[in-house]
């Protein structure tokens, strides 16, 4: 028996008595098993269940998906994060409903074409919901097959790509394509894991190159990551008979079509945030200070990392004049925004994770006073 039938074999033994249940698993519905592999995409399992069940009450097929507004969508997509795959699965359900007529694509290249679906995921669907021979390789299946055959090249490299691929292709069971899959995808996340791995009871040890060698924490092997780009965001949070002026962020930059307050970004992070309100004054009000505007608080600091970004974050909070027909807003840069309700605010728009974590903390404020 060469490596490859022995590995096949002896994951599919060891799959059989350590079957993880979730309510994705053994579904063949195509549309259930894309929104699980949308929502677990940089999520993990504990965290994006709840998020699978919400999203399937709420929009239980493609079609009721498609006819929702993109901003509900946004809103239950909330504090997961990446909300391009928000986005996308949104596009790609209305053109399921629209030009596909609501018929989910059962091929692998009509799932693939869908918005949002790359190699993966075009791998899970098809092998899960139509039994189509194709590998699924993301991080987890990454990792098994270099710690297995003791493979050195950098996985977020484009030669790593070409190469996984072929060999996951290889090794795939195609008369059970989706119980492999699904195999190798437990078997890296609850046994062969990126930190303190279960080596000693391990079915594959005999042959893994990776625990032979003494190189398990050594593989799979990463490029050196780039530096962040670290941003300094101001927010002034001006307040009106319980209203605030929001927008929503267009364009190519992080946050797409989430809602945030009138931005100030500052070029550094400046040593002093007492300087803050001045500046967000001059800013938003050019004309000049409008009579009765005061500032109320200049927040902490709110710290948050993503993929290539760190921002941080200081809101500024104002008072706006009673008489807000005493406010030319021709005159300041807040005609760009929209007056709106703090309910809706908090109950129907979505907002970027840091402004939700100042807006949970000031909640969590007035209720002690």
């Amino acid at each position: 028996m060469d490596d490859k039938q022995f590995f096949s074999k002896n994951l599919l033994a060891w799959h059989r008595d350590h079957h993880r249940p979730m309510p994705w698993k053994g579904e063949r519905d195509p549309y259930k098993i894309w929104l699980s592999e949308i929502i677990l995409q940089q999520t993990r399992v504990e965290q994006g269940l709840p998020y699978y069940e919400k999203f399937l009450a709420a929009y239980p097929t493609v079609r009721r998906l498609a006819d929702a507004p993109l901003d509900a969508v946004l809103k239950n997509w909330e504090g997961l994060g990446y909300y391009s795959r928000a986005r996308n699965l949104h596009t790609a359900a209305r053109y399921i409903a629209n030009a596909l007529g609501g018929a989910f694509p059962d091929h692998y290249d009509g799932i693939r074409a869908l918005k949002g679906v790359g190699d993966y995921t075009a791998a899970a669907i098809a092998s899960f919901a139509y039994d189509l021979p194709y590998a699924v390789l993301d991080g987890n299946v990454y990792r098994v097959l270099a710690r297995f055959f003791g493979i050195d090249t950098p996985i977020d490299s484009t030669p790593a790509k070409k190469e996984f691929a072929a060999l996951a292709q290889s090794l795939l069971d195609v008369r059970a394509p989706g119980a492999y899959n699904q195999a190798i995808m437990d078997f890296g996340a609850g046994h062969c894991t990126p930190r303190q791995p279960a080596c000693t009871d391990c079915p594959l040890g005999p042959r893994c190159v990776a625990r032979q060698s003494g190189q398990v924490a050594q593989l799979p092997v990463r490029k050196k990551a780039m530096a962040k780009r670290v941003r300094f965001f101001a927010y002034g949070v001006f307040e009106h008979r319980n209203t605030v002026w929001l927008r929503r962020r267009d364009g190519k930059d992080i946050w797409q079509q989430l809602y945030e307050f009138p931005l100030l970004e500052l070029p550094e992070t400046p040593a002093d945030t007492a300087t803050l309100p001045p500046l967000l004054v001059r800013h938003f009000f050019p004309a000049g200070l409008p009579e009765g505007l005061e500032v109320q608080a200049v927040s902490k600091t709110y710290r948050q990392t993503l993929s290539h970004q760190i921002i941080q974050a200081v809101f500024i909070e104002f008072k706006m004049p009673d008489d807000l027909k005493a406010v030319d807003f021709q005159k300041t840069r807040l005609a760009e925004y929209a007056q709106i309700e703090q309910f809706k605010l908090k109950k129907i728009l979505a907002v970027p994770r840091i402004i939700d974590w100042y807006w949970q903390e000031k909640a969590l404020t007035l209720r002690l006073v």
